[in-house]
């Protein structure tokens, strides 16, 4: 039987509590304004796969730019003391998917919010060579303007055969993406590094209606000459988007500001 996947929730002045699998059909539309994420009409985001924090300067990185930022999606967020105080310290939540786990740490994606989520759906697909998980967190945020915004942030399964497990992994991010009725964020490390996968991504967009972030001096990560990380959405309207140039990680973050306004 497979086990349920959870996520791992840290707030500031709380013990790490397990957050379990939501059910999107239930959200309500009445939210109090107090918890809405603050906008004032614009919403930046910061999206990086952090490398596991192995290399210097990440948290100063993480400092000048994320506290830009009311939304961090990181990849390869490992739970060190000093990334879960930079979360708790400024940030209301800070959700994490256990990709890995070791003695000490747990690695996987990371959604840091300055709004508490309302809905959460972690998820987890094996890789099929390595036997190791990558993680996917699905979370819904109330607006200031009263709509919900769902953040999707996935790292994708790399080294497979074939599309089936990449497209297995996506499906149910899809679907949750096709159910809800907002605006829509999908961002992170897709290791589209193959013609293959590259098709199925734009495919998995066309078919959930986003648009993808373009970058007008494109300094993404790149694999065989294609790019691994990447921004789509739905519902919002691109006002900057740029990329880091950095050695903090072997991937360069991704920032990109919304006009959130509809």
């Amino acid at each position: 039987m497979r086990k349920k996947n959870f996520a791992i929730r840290y707030s500031a002045g709380s013990p790490a509590e397990r957050i379990f699998p939501g059910i999107i059909g239930e959200l309500s539309q009445t939210i109090a304004p107090l918890q809405a994420l603050p906008t004032n009409g614009a919403l930046s985001v910061m999206v990086w796969n952090i490398f596991k924090q192995q290399r210097a300067n990440w948290l100063n990185v993480l400092k000048k730019y994320g506290l830009e930022s009311q939304l961090v999606l990181l990849q390869e967020a490992q739970t060190t003391p000093e990334l879960i105080h930079f979360a708790t310290s400024n940030y209301l939540a800070a959700d994490q998917v256990p990709a890995i786990v070791m003695p000490q740490y747990s690695s996987g994606v990371m959604t840091l919010a300055s709004a508490n989520p309302i809905y959460c759906c972690p998820l987890r697909e094996r890789e099929p060579l390595l036997r190791l998980s990558k993680s996917a967190l699905v979370t819904v945020y109330p607006l200031d303007d009263g709509r919900q915004l769902m953040v999707a942030n996935i790292h994708a399964v790399n080294f497979s055969l074939g599309v089936d497990i990449y497209q297995q992994q996506l499906k149910p991010i899809g679907e949750q993406i096709l159910q809800h009725k907002g605006p829509v964020i999908l961002a992170g490390d897709f290791n589209a590094w193959s013609r293959q996968r590259l098709r199925s991504l734009y495919r998995f967009s066309t078919l959930t209606g986003l648009q993808e972030v373009r970058f007008s001096h494109d300094w993404r990560k790149k694999a065989f000459g294609r790019p691994l990380d990447f921004i789509f959405y739905r519902g919002l309207q691109v006002e900057e988007a740029s990329v880091l140039v950095t050695q903090a990680s072997d991937h360069n973050p991704l920032l990109v500001r919304f006009h959130a306004n509809p």
